[in-house]
């Protein structure tokens, strides 16, 4: 029996954030059944990478929406909002991503929600709170990570402002999302009253940069300042960061770069003996260290440095991490066939529940697939 099993999550929320904190739940045994417009569902079925369809949908739908039910309703018709009532009056959990004042419009806010059913657990995602001159702002990934400054810890000293290359401002907000709501779920087995859970993507990817913001409150707001070249974390420093060897790259973390020094045979940086020159004098200590590992390969560096214990790594594409026995091992790669005979491939659960490993039963639903079933099982 999984975690979560049990629970009904009735899932208002489209795009990323909040169907991924709905996958996570589901995954976890949950019961998500998304409240999609009829025909076409919600918007984030079109939104595609690469222009890749299945089915009808965009790739990355089906990548987010897998173990979800779809209940079609268009919540401007009075019938079909009377039953969608019914069904939040026997739910556990109700998430949604909608502007604000769009619920409200529509009857089914905190406290009209509240009204119907007191044990619900509501659950919203903004783009950046409900109050302020941004209000009306797209809360899209992008845009959240420019505004927040995230932008600007990536890349190297040179670089314009480098955005992260995957959906961080989002999936961490869907994080945050989850983890109210199972709090929220926890809180109720004790007082039998449900909450209003809220995260935004501004604040979620504001804390997502808490170290690098903390350093900067405290530091008298010294700007980050990124290395020259391989720079890792703008806050860090030699020999912090990503290398140019022979072959390919080497990564460097955290450590003593008396001790690298030594480990390599490298003299020149064993010369910075105190500790401070290592972030006073970072860009000028890994030029030096760059010079010296280009001229072996990255397997012979290591071979030198993780015996010695130093915190080291290659750096993989996609095709060489996928095809590596570390990779093989962890088994999470998962094929779920869609209705029309295409098959999406796609990455399990990350979690694991007594040492088993998370697998979806079922594909993403097309639109209402499951309207007529949700309909008789719930008396709507």
């Amino acid at each position: 029996m999984k975690p979560l099993e049990g629970i009904v999550v009735l899932e208002f929320a489209q795009f990323m954030a909040g169907p991924s904190a709905g996958l996570r739940l589901a995954d976890l045994g949950a019961r998500v059944i998304k409240i999609e417009r009829p025909t076409h569902g919600e918007a984030g079925r079109q939104i595609a990478l690469k222009n890749l369809f299945l089915d009808g949908s965009s790739l990355v739908f089906h990548t987010v929406n897998r173990n979800k039910e779809s209940y079609a309703a268009d919540l401007k018709n009075p019938e079909d909002l009377e039953c969608v009532k019914k069904l939040i009056a026997q739910a556990d959990v109700m998430t949604h991503n909608f502007r604000p004042g769009v619920m409200e419009k529509i009857g089914l806010d905190y406290e009209k929600v509240k009204a119907i059913n007191p044990k619900m657990v509501y659950a919203t995602v903004t783009g950046y709170g409900t109050t302020g001159p941004w209000v009306k702002k797209p809360g899209q990934d992008l845009l959240v990570q420019s505004m927040s400054g995230f932008v600007n810890l990536t890349g190297n000293k040179n670089d314009d402002p480098v955005p992260v290359g995957a959906a961080v401002s989002d999936i961490i907000t869907g994080c945050h999302l989850a983890q109210g709501i199972l709090s929220s779920l926890f809180k109720r087995t004790k007082t039998g009253l449900g909450a209003w859970v809220e995260v935004s993507l501004l604040e979620s990817t504001l804390d997502f940069q808490f170290e690098a913001l903390t350093t900067y409150l405290n530091d008298g707001h010294q700007k980050p300042s990124r290395a020259e070249k391989g720079s890792a974390q703008p806050y860090l420093g030699a020999p912090y960061g990503v290398y140019k060897t022979k072959d390919g790259y080497l990564s460097l973390a955290m450590g003593s770069l008396l001790r690298l020094g030594e480990v390599l045979g490298c003299e020149a940086i064993q010369n910075y003996t105190d500790t401070n020159s290592w972030f006073t004098k970072r860009d000028e200590i890994m030029t030096l260290l760059g010079d010296f590992l280009i001229h072996k390969n990255t397997q012979d560096w290591l071979a030198v440095l993780e015996p010695a214990g130093i915190w080291c790594s290659d750096v993989f594409d996609y095709q060489t991490l996928l095809n590596h026995e570390a990779y093989k091992v962890l088994a999470m790669d998962q094929k779920l066939p869609l209705l029309s005979g295409e098959e999406v491939h796609t990455l399990r659960c990350p979690i694991r529940v007594n040492d088993e490993r998370i697998f979806a039963k079922k594909p993403a639903p097309r639109v209402g697939q499951h309207t007529n079933d949700i309909r008789k099982e719930f008396n709507l």
